[in-house]
């Protein structure tokens, strides 16, 4: 990172962000994109001015501590939360004000944190609800096929109850019901919390597995090592402003995005 980007990072205005490695779409525009976002809670404002571009093909992972930001980001890209200023486009569409339902129809799928499976619901029924708003039957079978490849573990767990299953289990049911709603973004929220570090590898690992097969991402995550990892981007989000953004490996190369939030003096 130039001395140029590390001066904008200290006075809390964006670095330029990396190139993006995925493809625009047909008329050169992120896929999902933030654009001047602020948004409020009553009185307190919790983001402001947010910028974020997300380009078709590419893992972007949006990083933080602890009330930075980053639930309100989702909830705002999902409609849950109205920006008080500013927009979210979905491949151009303004999204920002529609019901939650109509976004994710749109395109929008979510891996929440924790999971959040149906706990007495089998395997099989937790990754069909993910197409409860999909019709053609044939591509859903086609779809589950592909997820049980993708996860072949739960090949073997259909017919089990998803509370019983291991924390990674849980986690790979929760990213094949999300597959399933076929989404233009797959947004992931904190993947690698609950999970015993081993796992963590191989959820990481499937993550960028997923990426390569064609599904654009969008990780929210406090684990800034592995996800960058596998990110071809990253944003840094601090007390509700982007503070940080570039590509993946100049992050990781920061000497300020070291000692913040990767741990390191």
């Amino acid at each position: 990172m130039s001395a140029q980007e590390e001066t904008a990072a200290v006075d809390g205005a964006p670095a330029p962000a990396g190139r993006p490695r995925g493809k625009a779409s047909g008329d050169g525009r992120p896929v999902l994109e933030m654009a001047d976002v602020s948004t409020h809670y009553g009185l307190v404002s919790v983001l402001r001015g947010v910028n974020i571009e997300i380009y078709q093909g590419e893992i972007v992972s949006l990083l933080g501590g602890n009330a930075s930001g980053k639930t309100t980001t989702l909830k705002t890209i999902l409609g849950m939360v109205i920006p008080s200023k500013g927009e979210v486009r979905l491949a151009g569409e303004v999204v920002s004000g529609m019901p939650t339902i109509q976004i994710v129809s749109r395109g929008i799928s979510m891996v929440p944190e924790n999971r959040r499976l149906f706990s007495r619901m089998t395997v099989k029924e937790n990754l069909e609800l993910g197409a409860y708003q999909r019709h053609d039957k044939e591509g859903i079978k086609s779809d589950l096929d592909r997820v049980l490849t993708i996860f072949p573990r739960l090949r073997e767990r259909l017919g089990q109850k998803a509370g019983t299953l291991s924390g990674g289990e849980q986690q790979m049911v929760a990213m094949g019901r999300a597959l399933m709603a076929q989404p233009k973004v797959l947004l992931m929220d904190e993947p690698s919390m609950g999970l015993a570090p081993i796992l963590v590898e191989q959820v990481f690992n499937i993550i960028r597995e997923i990426n390569e097969l064609g599904t654009t991402i969008f990780v929210v995550e406090q684990n800034a090592n592995m996800a960058l990892s596998i990110a071809d981007r990253g944003y840094v989000l601090q007390t509700g402003q982007i503070v940080l953004a570039d590509s993946a490996q100049n992050l990781l190369n920061n000497p300020l995005m070291r000692e913040a939030y990767l741990g390191e003096l």
